[in-house]
């Protein structure tokens, strides 16, 4: 099931480059923030905002975060500085104001709803500190979800890092990002990295928490669109693709507008 990038890069990088900046500027704002991570995500996102020569932010917001995921974060931005000039950054250490957080919020018996309650306030708390920046510089929040995570698995948190202006990747599946982040130059640490959404503070991966690789998804995906069905597979083929149906079931909530109930007036 691994999956190979079709994208012609070249092209695709240009268009993109050219949306981000034609929306810029039809929105009069001048330019982007992006939260960089140190995963290929926000790596290709921030390099893609750089070259529209508009002003980049580039805010680190760690949470008691694995080093070596600080660590290619700094990577990245110290060589996407040295080439673009628009190009800036700022860290921003949210750890005391998590723990803050959480000592204001009563706790549960519940240990993985709870642990998963406070992994997403830690991205919600990162979301209010991109817009944080963005309003007193006067930019926009660039989103760095990928297809199969924002509209295949639902795989990010609502008003978190799914809190944002505008998708610049978000119709590129993961191994297309993959694709871009090589023709980008983006640091062969994070390339070759395995994909962690960092929320947990430990060195669990998407794939830990997916229970499937971002190429098994991406087949997945791809097989629902073409009208597949469970029946259709066996042994691993067919346990992927039960787990991309489940996820993608329970995660419409996020992918769907919000429900609004309509009330007939006379």
């Amino acid at each position: 099931m691994a999956k190979k990038s079709t994208i012609d890069v070249e092209k695709v990088n240009l268009h993109i480059v050219n949306w981000l900046r034609n929306y810029a500027e039809n929105a009069k704002v001048s330019g982007f923030v992006v939260g960089v991570s140190g995963g290929i995500d926000s790596a290709v996102t921030s390099t893609l905002c750089a070259q529209t020569g508009l002003k980049v932010l580039c805010v680190e917001m760690p949470i008691h975060q694995v080093q070596h995921q600080v660590n290619r974060g700094k990577e990245h931005i110290a060589q996407l500085k040295e080439r673009f000039a628009n190009v800036d950054s700022v860290e921003v250490d949210l750890s005391s104001v998590f723990e803050d957080f959480k000592k204001q919020v009563p706790t549960s018996s519940d240990e993985a709803k709870l642990h998963l309650a406070l992994a997403n306030s830690r991205a919600r708390l990162r979301m209010t500190t991109l817009y944080y920046f963005a309003g007193i510089h006067g930019l926009l929040v660039a989103g760095t979800g990928n297809k199969v995570e924002d509209f295949g698995v639902g795989f990010y948190t609502k008003y978190g890092d799914g809190g944002v202006d505008l998708s610049p990747i978000a119709d590129l599946m993961k191994s297309d990002v993959f694709a871009l982040g090589h023709y980008l130059k983006v640091p062969e640490s994070i390339l070759s990295a395995a994909p962690t959404d960092g929320l947990f503070g430990d060195d669990r991966t998407d794939e830990d928490q997916l229970g499937a690789t971002y190429d098994e998804l991406e087949w997945a995906m791809m097989e629902q669109e073409n009208g597949k069905s469970a029946d259709d597979f066996a042994g691993r083929e067919k346990e992927v693709f039960a787990i991309y149906k489940r996820l993608n079931m329970i995660n419409q909530h996020k992918m769907n507008p919000i429900p609004v109930c309509l009330v007939q007036r006379n």
